[in-house]
C-alpha cells in the first residue's frame, strides 16, 4: 500500500484468512527460527503461535512487539489491545508513536471510544506524518459518530447467515442474482486454521461457491467448475451483469496472508453453466485490481473495481471503466476524493444510482464501515455511514441486495460469527432484511424543567388483548434517548423510570399503519422528595425511631429495631451528660387503658435494651402515652404520603375524614411510633439522616391483625420501590410484599459469586403472575418464576446468583419484576428489589 506502513494494512481480498504451517515440537532456538521465517513469508498465524511458544519458554521481552503486531494482523483485537498496552506502558513520552496510532484503532474496534480519542490526541501531539494525522483525525470523528448514532437501524435486521453458509474460516464477497434466490460467494470451506503443506495445498485456496434458496433456506453450497475456479489461485468477488449472463470476478495470489497479484476476469453463460474465464481488457495492469461491480454511469454500462494503481488518493481506491465490448473496457477513471480517501475504499456495489462501498478513510464505527453515495448524473454525493446494524466496531463490507432491495447480504467479522482463531479473525456472511413497512419509537427522558435526564430506564410493553406482554427494557447511564423497534398492528405501553424520579407512562398503538412511521414521545419526570442529608436533633423535640416496630400485642424488641437503638446508644455514649425520654405511642383503636399499658411496656422494653448495653437507667425516662398524643405530620411524612400535608394532626376525627381505608391505615401507622427526645444535656446534635431512617424490614409492618400463613402482612405499607407506591386505591390488586426487599451483601471479592433469595407473599386480594424479571448481566435468576401465578396468601421466592467478575466498584443493583396484572389505572404493576455490595480485589 502506498503512503501507509505495510503493518497498518488491513487484510486481503476483504477478508482475514488464516493460513499456517504444521506444528512440530522444537527447541527454543528452532521455534524462534521457525517463527521468524514464517513472519517473513507472512504466514502470520503460524508465526504468532511460534513466537508465543518462544515467549512462554524464555519470557523474552524483545518478542512482545512482534506478538502485538501479529495479533493485530490476524484481527484478534482484544489480545492485540492488551499487548500494545504493555508496549506503551514502558515507552517514554514521544516514543513508539506509530504504536499509539494502532493502539487507538484497537480501542475503537473494541468499542472503547473515549479512550480511543485520548490515544489519537496523544498521537497527534507527537506526529509529523500528514497522511497518518489525517487518518487519526478521521478515526476520532468516527469515535464521536459512534457515540451519536442510534443503537438500532430503523426497519433493518442483520443476522448471521448460519452454518448452512458459514464455515469457521472466512466467507466473503457475496453476490445475489436479481431474483434473490441465487447466491455466489467465496470461501475456503474449512472449519479450522489452514495448515499449508503438500498434502492439502489445493484446499488452501479460496473458491467461488453457489447456493440456491428454497422454502427451507439456503441449500448446501456447491463449488463452481474449473472454468471459474482456477487451481492454485484465490477466486472471489463475483459480480453479475443485469441479465445474469456475464460474471465478473477476481483471481489472486497471496504471499502468506498478503495480496501479491490480483486481476479481474469474466465469463459468459448463466446459472446453467459458465464458459472458460478470460482476463478483462483495459482494467488489469501492473497493479492490483479486484472487487468488480457492474453499474451504469452517463447512460452506459460501466464496471466499478478497486485498485492500488499509481495516482490514487491513498491505499486502495475505487475506479470505473466504461464497457466498449465483450470483456473490454476503456481506461479506468478514479471516482475522486468525494469517494476515495487516504485509507482503503473497497467492495463497491451499484444499484439504481446508489454506490455502496466500504471504507477505512471515512468516519466509521470501527475498521471498515459500509457507506453509500448517490449519483445525480454529474457528481457523487458526500458518503453517508449506513449506521449500526450494517456497521459494527470491527470490519463490515460487501453489501449486496436483491432486485427488490429488501433482502441482501454483507460480510463482517463481528464477534458473534463463527471463527477459527479468536472472536474476530474471520468473516461470516450476514443476511440483511429491510422491512417494507416498519414502525419505531424514539423517546427521551427529561426533568420537569426540560433538562436531559441520564441514568433512566424505559420499558416498552406490548398490551395485546389488554394483557401486558414481555417488556423490552433499555437503560442509559450517560444518555437520555431510547430507540425501540415496534411490531405492526400492536398496542403498546411505555413506562419511563429513574431511581430519583417518579415514573411516568404513555400508551399508543401501531394499528392500521399504511406507511412507515416513527413515534416520538418525551417524558418529563417529577423528582422524588429528597431527604435531608443530616438531621438536627434539638432538645425537647421528639424524633421518631422509624425502625422500632413491634409484633401485634407484643413489647419485645425485634431484630431490625436494634439499629435505631444502637444509634441512641452511640449518642448517649458520645454525650455522657445527655438524658432522654423514650416514648411509645399507639393508634386510637382498642381500649384506652390497654393501649396506655401496652405503650408503657414497649417504652420500658426499649430502655432495658439500652441499660443492658451499659447506659445508666437514671439517664432514660420511659413513658407510654397510649393514644393520647396523635402524630403531627412532618414535612417528610407529607412528602411520602401525598394525601397529607405538613402540620396535619392525626386525631380520630381527622383520620375518619380521609377518603379511603388505605389512607386511614397509613395514618394509624404514623400514630404507632416510638420516639426519643433530649431532656437534658446538649441543646442540638447533628447526625446523618440515614442513621434513623426506616430500613427495608425483614418483616412486614406492625400492629396489623391479619396473618397470612403465619407471616404477618401489611397490604397498605407499599414500598417506594413499587409502582403501587402513592396509589390511593389498592382494591382488587395483587400486592407483592417482600420479607426483605433490599439486601446488603457486604464486601465481595472481585470474581466471587454469591447466591441469595427474595421471599415474598401475595398480600393483595387478586392473583399475582410474574411476567418478566429484568436485571443486569451480572445477575442470574436461577429458579425463574416467570409465568407462575400466586394466589392471595401464597408465598414465593426468587433465587439469585450474583457474579462480580466484571465489577470494579461498590454498586446498587436493581431487579425489576413485572406482573401481568395492571393497577387500577391500567398500568402494569412493577416491583423492584435491590442488592448492594462493596468490591475488593484482595
Amino acid at each position: 500500500m502506498k503512503n501507509i506502513s505495510i503493518l497498518i494494512l488491513l487484510f486481503l481480498l476483504s477478508c482475514g484468512t488464516l493460513m499456517a504451517q504444521p506444528i512440530r515440537k522444537s527447541s527454543y532456538e528452532q521455534t524462534l527460527k521457525a517463527a521468524r521465517e514464517s513472519y517473513k513469508t507472512r504466514n502470520y498465524v503460524y508465526a504468532l503461535e511460534r513466537y508465543e511458544e518462544a515467549y512462554e519458554d524464555k519470557e523474552d521481552r524483545s518478542l512482545i512487539d512482534t506478538i502485538a503486531w501479529l495479533n493485530f494482523q490476524i484481527r484478534d483485537y482484544r489480545r492485540a489491545e492488551r499487548w500494545f498496552a504493555r508496549i506503551l506502558r514502558r515507552a517514554e513520552e514521544g516514543e513508539l508513536n506509530e504504536y499509539r496510532y494502532i493502539y487507538g484503532q484497537l480501542l475503537k474496534m473494541n468499542e472503547s471510544y473515549d479512550e480511543a480519542v485520548e490515544e489519537f490526541q496523544k498521537f497527534l501531539a507527537q506526529s509529523t506524518n500528514d497522511s497518518l494525522n489525517n487518518l487519526a483525525k478521521n478515526e476520532m470523528a468516527g469515535a464521536e459518530l459512534a457515540k451519536e448514532l442510534p443503537q438500532t437501524m430503523k426497519g433493518v435486521t442483520v443476522e448471521n447467515a448460519g452454518r448452512d453458509l458459514n464455515s469457521k474460516i472466512s466467507e466473503y464477497s457475496p453476490t445475489l442474482a436479481s431474483n434473490g434466490q441465487e447466491l455466489y460467494f467465496a470461501t475456503f470451506d474449512a472449519n479450522d486454521v489452514i495448515y499449508v503443506d503438500e498434502k492439502n495445498k489445493e484446499s488452501s485456496y479460496a473458491l467461488i461457491y453457489k447456493s440456491m434458496k428454497d422454502d427451507n433456506g439456503w441449500e448446501k453450497p456447491k463449488e463452481l467448475g474449473g472454468e471459474i475456479n482456477r487451481p492454485e489461485y484465490h477466486n472471489s468477488n463475483v459480480s453479475l451483469s443485469k441479465d445474469g449472463r456475464t460474471m465478473y470476478f477476481t483471481r489472486a495470489q497471496l504471499e502468506g496472508n498478503v495480496l501479491s497479484e490480483s486481476k479481474v476476469y469474466y465469463s459468459t453463460g448463466g446459472s446453467e453453466g459458465w464458459s472458460g474465464a478470460q482476463e478483462v481488457q483495459g482494467i488489469n495492469g501492473d497493479y492490483l485490481a479486484k472487487h468488480p461491480a457492474v453499474g451504469e454511469l452517463f447512460g452506459k454500462e460501466v464496471l466499478f473495481f478497486v485498485s492500488d494503481m499509481p495516482g490514487g488518493y491513498g491505499g486502495f481506491d475505487i475506479y470505473y471503466a466504461t464497457k466498449t465490448g465483450e470483456g473490454a473496457f476503456a481506461d479506468p477513471v478514479n471516482l475522486g476524493d468525494v469517494i476515495n480517501t487516504a485509507g482503503d475504499d473497497e467492495t463497491p456495489y451499484y444499484r439504481d444510482g446508489t454506490l455502496y462501498f466500504s471504507s477505512t478513510g471515512h468516519p466509521g464505527l470501527g475498521g471498515f464501515d459500509i457507506f453509500y453515495s448517490t449519483w445525480d448524473g454529474t457528481r457523487w454525493s458526500d458518503p453517508i455511514n449506513m449506521g449500526r446494524g450494517y456497521n459494527t466496531s470491527v470490519d463490515d463490507q460487501s453489501l449486496t441486495l436483491d432486485d427488490e432491495g429488501y433482502f441482501g447480504m454483507l460480510v463482517s467479522n463481528r464477534p458473534d460469527g463463527r471463527s477459527a482463531y479468536g472472536r474476530t479473525c474471520c468473516n461470516d456472511l450476514y443476511t440483511v432484511t429491510i422491512a417494507k413497512l416498519y414502525a419505531d419509537l424514539v423517546t427521551g427522558l427529561f426533568t420537569i424543567d426540560k433538562k436531559p435526564l441520564p441514568g433512566g430506564t424505559v420499558y416498552l410493553i406490548p398490551t395485546q388483548d389488554d394483557k401486558p406482554g414481555t417488556p423490552d427494557s433499555k437503560t442509559s447511564e450517560d444518555g437520555n434517548r431510547f430507540d425501540f423497534d415496534l411490531g405492526l398492528d400492536m398496542p403498546y405501553m411505555v413506562i419511563a423510570t429513574h431511581p430519583d424520579y417518579f415514573p411516568d407512562t404513555m400508551q399508543f398503538n401501531t394499528v392500521g399503519l399504511t406507511e412507515s412511521k416513527t413515534f416520538q414521545h418525551f417524558f418529563y419526570l417529577k423528582p422524588k422528595p429528597k431527604l435531608p442529608e443530616y438531621d438536627t436533633i434539638t432538645i425537647e423535640e421528639p424524633i421518631v425511631l422509624e425502625n422500632i416496630l413491634y409484633d401485634f400485642d407484643d413489647d419485645r424488641i425485634r431484630e431490625e429495631a436494634e439499629s435505631d437503638l444502637e444509634v441512641v446508644y452511640e449518642l448517649m455514649t458520645e454525650y455522657p451528660d445527655m438524658k432522654i425520654e423514650l416514648s411509645s405511642h399507639t393508634d386510637n383503636r382498642g381500649n384506652d387503658q390497654y393501649n396506655e399499658d401496652l405503650s408503657q411496656r414497649r417504652a420500658e422494653s426499649a430502655r432495658r435494651w439500652l441499660v443492658r448495653k451499659g447506659i445508666s437507667r437514671d439517664r432514660i425516662v420511659a413513658k407510654g402515652y397510649g393514644e393520647s398524643q396523635p402524630q403531627t405530620v412532618s414535612a417528610r411524612a407529607a412528602a411520602l404520603n401525598g394525601f397529607l400535608k405538613e402540620g396535619d394532626v392525626l386525631t380520630p376525627g381527622f383520620i375518619d375524614s380521609l377518603s379511603t381505608e388505605e389512607q386511614k391505615e397509613v395514618a394509624h401507622e404514623l400514630n404507632r411510633r416510638t420516639e426519643f427526645k433530649i431532656i437534658e444535656g446538649p441543646t442540638t446534635i447533628t447526625i446523618k439522616s440515614t442513621r434513623l431512617r426506616k430500613k427495608e424490614s425483614t418483616k412486614p409492618g406492625p400492629d396489623r391483625e391479619s396473618l397470612i400463613g403465619g407471616w404477618k402482612a401489611d397490604t397498605t405499607k407499599i414500598s417506594m420501590l413499587s409502582s403501587l407506591y402513592g396509589k390511593d386505591d389498592l382494591k382488587g390488586l395483587p400486592i407483592m410484599q417482600f420479607k426483605q426487599r433490599v439486601l446488603e451483601l457486604g464486601t465481595v471479592k472481585k470474581g466471587e459469586k454469591r447466591r441469595f433469595s427474595y421471599e415474598f407473599v401475595n398480600a393483595g386480594d387478586a392473583p399475582l403472575t410474574i411476567s418478566l424479571l429484568s436485571a443486569c448481566d451480572c445477575t442470574t435468576i436461577e429458579n425463574d418464576p416467570t409465568g407462575d401465578t400466586f394466589h392471595p396468601g401464597e408465598k414465593g421466592v426468587i433465587e439469585v446468583l450474583f457474579d462480580s467478575s466484571e465489577k470494579e466498584e461498590a454498586e446498587e443493583i436493581d431487579i425489576d419484576i413485572f406482573l401481568e396484572e395492571s393497577d387500577n389505572e391500567g398500568i402494569p404493576i412493577r416491583e423492584t428489589v435491590q442488592y448492594r455490595f462493596d468490591i475488593t480485589n484482595s
